[in-house]
């Protein structure tokens, strides 16, 4: 049985009166990743490089940091890059890969992604570069493989489409799509900012050329990674100071260098998920299986608080729920979004507010699927993204709260603004 009291335990900003259920747009950090980052600022707040002691304690914290990184996704440091956050880094990504692209080469996009895998890619149009989309099925709010598949064409260079919806939750089949990609002769990048807080992320596993995530989303600091395959990160031209060789992998896809603290603050993610492993197994594995074991815990806590509201949401008459309604943790994560007949999505999670509920309402960076759902002019959806720090006595009070809320809602203020 999953310790919820002790994993709670671990996260200071959950010792408050307020819960959280705006997970999906920045996780609490662990108590060990705030201890490193204060160690780090505390102890050796120095330039890398130098040979005095505090640069040489300073540069191995930063490699150790970048050695967590890639443990995350089963990786080797010198295929990570990291970055303030995702949308720099596949923007710094996709400059990088144009040169290696003629004129009339094309890239495929999605309309249910965030637009951090949308936007740079499409910037690309400007040069030349021809921009196909793959649009998704409204009605179950996913991709479809065989939409792709009538889209790849022999000069598609690349196909950039999300893991894990970061509206709906919706979970695709990323190695099937990452072979059909390959099959084509074209490179493959995968957002998985939606899906690595809640499952196991293997990328050798997976297939793909480049995938990218959140690390403030999976209870670190506020920084984000890039995993490519190596032989692509060293054809990919550099994007920092020209003295940086095209050889110098990561460095030269990292202008302005990283936040060294952060960055030293990686290894309390991994601390935190071995404490979980060690709280609830006690026995030696390799790391592999530690993470897939505390992994398994995290889904199965997170869809028995998923089941709840997913039925209450699915069965109201007043209530339209994107995406799946079935608790099940091999296709949906538990970040739940729908919106309420007549009442426009701004006005309930105020009234929210009011009770310490954090949660929060629009499109989420996901601006071209919010209108193609033709939700826009309603400020969007209103999301519930869990966690498994979340627990089942929060998911029944804001069950109850959102019925009463929604009973009640002819009196709601519709003018509330969004917030982005």
């Amino acid at each position: 049985m999953f310790d919820l009291d002790f994993a709670r335990a671990q996260f200071p900003a959950l010792q408050t009166p307020w819960m959280l259920f705006d997970n999906a747009g920045g996780s609490a950090p662990a108590r060990s990743v705030i201890e490193r980052v204060r160690e780090h600022l505390s102890c050796a707040p120095v330039q890398l490089g130098a040979s005095y002691e505090l640069s040489v304690r300073a540069g191995e914290a930063v490699a150790a940091g970048r050695a967590a990184a890639a443990r995350l996704v089963n990786a080797v440091p010198g295929e990570i890059v990291l970055g303030p956050s995702s949308t720099a880094l596949v923007g710094t990504l996709s400059r990088a890969l144009r040169p290696l692209w003629s004129e009339g080469d094309e890239v495929i996009v999605t309309d249910l992604d965030h637009e951090a895998n949308i936007g740079a890619w499409r910037a690309l149009e400007a040069s030349g570069i021809a921009i196909r989309e793959w649009r998704f099925d409204v009605e179950t709010a996913a991709l479809r493989i065989e939409d792709l598949e009538a889209l790849l064409t022999p000069r598609t260079r690349l196909v950039a489409f999300t893991h894990c919806s970061n509206v709906v939750g919706q979970i695709h089949d990323v190695p099937a799509m990452a072979a059909l990609i390959r099959d084509a002769g074209a490179l493959s990048c995968v957002d998985g900012v939606a899906f690595a807080p809640h499952r196991r992320v293997d990328v050798g596993v997976l297939g793909v050329d480049f995938y990218f995530l959140s690390l403030y989303k999976t209870y670190g600091p506020h920084l984000a990674m890039l995993w490519g395959r190596r032989e692509l990160l060293e054809r990919a031209r550099g994007q920092n100071h020209f003295f940086f060789g095209e050889e110098e992998v990561p460095a030269k896809l990292e202008p302005g260098g990283t936040c060294y603290e952060l960055v030293a603050g990686l290894p309390g993610i991994l601390d935190y998920y071995g404490a979980i492993d060690e709280r609830h197994f006690g026995y030696e594995a390799d790391p592999s299986q530690r993470l897939d074991r505390v992994f398994g815990l995290f889904a199965r806590h997170e869809m028995d608080l998923a089941r709840p509201l997913l039925g209450f949401l699915d069965e109201h008459p007043r209530v339209r729920l994107y995406g799946s309604a079935a608790a099940d943790s091999a296709w949906r994560v538990p970040t739940i979004a729908f919106s309420v007949d007549g009442l426009d999505s701004a006005s309930l999670p105020p009234r929210l507010d009011e009770r310490h509920m954090a949660a929060r309402y629009g499109h989420f960076y996901a601006h071209r699927a919010i209108e193609r759902l033709g939700l826009a002019e309603r400020n969007g959806i209103i999301r519930i993204s869990l966690l498994h720090y979340n627990s089942a006595g929060e998911v029944l009070l804001l069950i109850g709260a959102l019925e009463e809320l929604i009973r009640g809602s002819t009196d709601l203020d519709s003018g509330a603004i969004e917030l982005g």
